[in-house]
């Protein structure tokens, strides 16, 4: 069954031939290329329009610089019709195996089903720092409102999650493999976990997301970003799914409005929304990290 592979570009040429050639590698090669290029100053659009390694589709409108999510999602629109879809990153090394391994695990699913797996940290030359953190604690709703465990790299979604996050309006400040992780949760879907690391994560200067490989270091990175930012992604969240109900299951549904409604109350409404069965992250350091923010955050 085909994946239609979606790759949103800007300025990649230096790493671009290395992911092109880890897709022509494959060991499932039934896939096509949907590309779009986010304005793009260097030659990546001439390097991919000159590509003779594979299928590709360009979707070339709308036109311009338009972030991240958004070209993402557009891409995924205009290739909804495949059964699966898989994110790429323009500076990735995927495994051989990488397609077959997440096709296999859902192929047999029925529902909106969500593929995810670890990374192989590497340098800028792709030698190994290490493995990435590991896919602990719930993989449900409300826990995908607290933190996202499907890096947009690995992940693979199934026709019904396809169709789901097709119909769907993210928002604007949202990571788009974030908000996927949201909907299939929200509407009862499965997340799949596969321990494996499945692709070559370059971590350099440009990366728009890095991946800090320990405990530490990961809620360091959280400490210094404080609340602020991580309360206006959650509030953001919070509004954009309260605002498309259909899409969810009931009880999602429910605990989104008790949620939606703590955060505008003060913080005894806040505390008891913390009851609320699964509304964890997936350590206990990080659960009370949360809890705080969740209480005193903005």
């Amino acid at each position: 069954m085909t994946v239609a592979i979606l790759l949103s570009t800007y300025n990649g040429e230096t790493y671009l031939d290395a992911f092109l050639d880890s897709l022509a590698g494959q060991t499932h090669s039934d896939w096509i290329l949907y590309w779009r290029d986010d304005g793009s100053t260097d030659g990546t659009v001439a390097k991919l329009a000159a590509w003779k390694g594979g299928r590709a589709v360009r979707v070339a409108e709308p036109p311009g610089n338009i972030g991240v999510t958004r070209s993402f999602m557009t891409l995924l629109r205009a290739a909804a019709g495949h059964p699966f879809i898989a994110f790429a990153d323009q500076d990735d090394v995927w495994l051989p195996e990488k397609l077959a391994w997440a096709t296999a695990r859902l192929a047999p699913l029925a529902g909106p089903a969500l593929y995810c797996a670890r990374q192989i940290l590497v340098d800028e030359k792709l030698d190994r720092i290490g493995l990435s953190a590991p896919l602990g604690g719930p993989a449900s709703f409300p826990a995908s409102l607290t933190q996202n465990i499907a890096t947009g790299n690995t992940v693979l979604l199934n026709a019904e999650a396809i169709a789901l996050i097709a119909a769907s309006e993210p928002p604007p400040i949202t990571w788009h493999d974030w908000w996927c992780y949201l909907l299939v949760t929200a509407a009862g879907g499965r997340v799949l976990r596969d321990d494996r690391g499945v692709i070559l994560y370059r971590q350099h200067a440009e990366n728009v997301v890095g991946a800090p490989r320990s405990a530490p270091r990961r809620a360091l990175a959280a400490v210094r970003r404080g609340p602020g930012a991580f309360m206006t992604v959650f509030r953001a969240n919070v509004e954009a799914l309260s605002a498309q109900p259909a899409l969810l299951a009931p009880r999602a549904r429910n605990d989104l409005a008790i949620v939606r409604t703590a955060l505008r109350e003060g913080v005894v409404s806040r505390l008891r929304a913390l009851r609320l069965s699964g509304f964890v992250r997936n350590s206990v350091a990080q659960t009370m990290l949360f809890r705080v923010w969740f209480v005193i955050g903005r």
